[in-house]
């Protein structure tokens, strides 16, 4: 079972610091560029953080680029969805290629989240989607990731119900080489911007 092979976690973990070290020093300069471009187009601060749930249900704040205009929740949480109307014109790319996520590999290199596993969830929502989803926290049993099987098989398109599907097939088969799988596929997304498919 996934929580018995020890070395494979210590090898995803070995691989998280070096890719996501490798990957901040690499895409700094696009996340400059994008930064520019965002304060430009809107007032505000270029990154976003954000409460999320992580393993075992402990908080930590995400970081990301921010793709939406500062009052996108002046009406109260909402859970992001495809062709959103809060996302501004940069935004839309961004999101649509991913680069938003970039300020993530942050996340990842201080252990709050890993490369490959299921995306982390606000603390409203997931108490939100597991009353209406027995079993939605079983998601916790693992490290939240940038990407995972849900964003490669679904996106922004998939209920939470089918993203808990999706998450539970990813930690029941979850292996070097289904990481591995998950990245060439979203680094694909990434450069055609075609998103998940």
């Amino acid at each position: 079972m996934y929580w018995e092979n020890s070395g494979y976690f210590f090898l995803k973990r070995v691989f998280d610091i070096i890719l996501s070290t490798l990957g901040l020093i690499t895409s700094a300069p696009v996340i400059i560029f994008f930064i520019i471009f965002i304060k430009v187009e809107t007032p505000g601060p270029a990154f976003f953080f954000q409460e999320r749930v992580g393993l075992g249900g402990k908080y930590f704040n995400v970081i990301k680029l921010r793709s939406m205009g500062i009052d996108a929740e002046k009406n109260g949480a909402q859970w992001a969805q495809k062709n959103d109307p809060r996302v501004t014109r940069i935004g839309s790319f961004i999101r649509k290629t991913r680069i938003d996520e970039l300020p993530q590999l942050y996340n990842v290199l201080k252990g709050d989240m890993t490369l490959v596993g299921p995306r982390p969830e606000r603390p409203v929502f997931t108490a939100q989607f597991n009353e209406e989803i027995p079993g939605f926290v079983m998601r916790l049993r693992v490290k939240p990731g940038i990407t995972g099987w849900a964003q490669i098989n679904g996106g922004y398109d998939i209920t939470p119900k089918q993203k808990l599907e999706l998450d539970n097939y990813y930690i029941r088969n979850m292996s070097f080489w289904m990481d591995l799988k998950i990245l060439l596929i979203t680094a694909l997304v990434c450069l055609t911007g075609n998103g998940a498919r």
